[in-house]
């Protein structure tokens, strides 16, 4: 479990926290925890999204299990950087949509004091790294990989298997386009 960083005021400087892992695994429930706990803890907290995550709400950052909270929705990383100015704690979510200035926009707010809390996929359908979160969990203080269960084995689920016949890497779904399978199952049913 991850517990919350003491900040020290003579530091002034932030970090980074990735949530990471496979669709169904938690993800957004975690980063949704971590920040209602800043918000408790009356810390100015902002959360972003990026405009194409549009699956359960067009403005709010929503878990599976149906948790939410108000986000603001940004077309490009540059604008997470314009809008978080006074902002103590920057929570990103779907960060695996977003190009690779997503990786200088966190570590520019870490370096000015934020807590930076980032989630997103680790890896897309066919098992590779997922636009810029290999290099978010490398520059990160934190990394989190959560797990689902897989559908077929109940081990725990690395992978996000797609279910319907698509090659394009960005393709938005839920349970009926993808499934959470452990290594064994996602290898049995891409190599079929």
């Amino acid at each position: 479990m991850f517990l919350e960083n003491t900040v020290n005021h003579n530091e002034k400087f932030g970090w980074i926290e990735v949530i990471t892992g496979s669709m169904f695994s938690g993800k957004t429930e975690e980063l949704l925890r971590r920040l209602k706990r800043a918000t408790f803890a009356k810390q100015k907290v902002e959360i972003f999204k990026p405009m194409i995550d549009t699956r359960y709400d067009e403005n709010d950052v929503v878990s599976h299990d149906n948790n939410k909270i108000h986000s603001t929705v940004v077309t490009s990383a540059e604008s997470i950087r314009l809008l978080a100015d006074g902002v103590e704690v920057v929570g990103i979510d779907e960060a695996q949509f977003f190009d690779h200035e997503i990786i200088n926009v966190c570590n520019d707010l870490a370096n000015k004091g934020v807590r930076v809390i980032v989630a997103g996929l680790d890896m897309d359908f066919q098992g590779k790294p997922f636009g810029p979160m290999p290099y978010l969990m490398a520059t990160a203080e934190y990394v989190t990989k959560v797990h689902a269960v897989c559908t077929i084995t109940g081990n725990l689920a690395h992978f996000s298997y797609r279910k319907v016949e698509n090659e394009k890497q960005i393709m938005l779904g839920e349970v009926q386009e993808y499934e959470p399978l452990s290594r064994a199952a996602y290898y049995k049913e891409t190599h079929k």
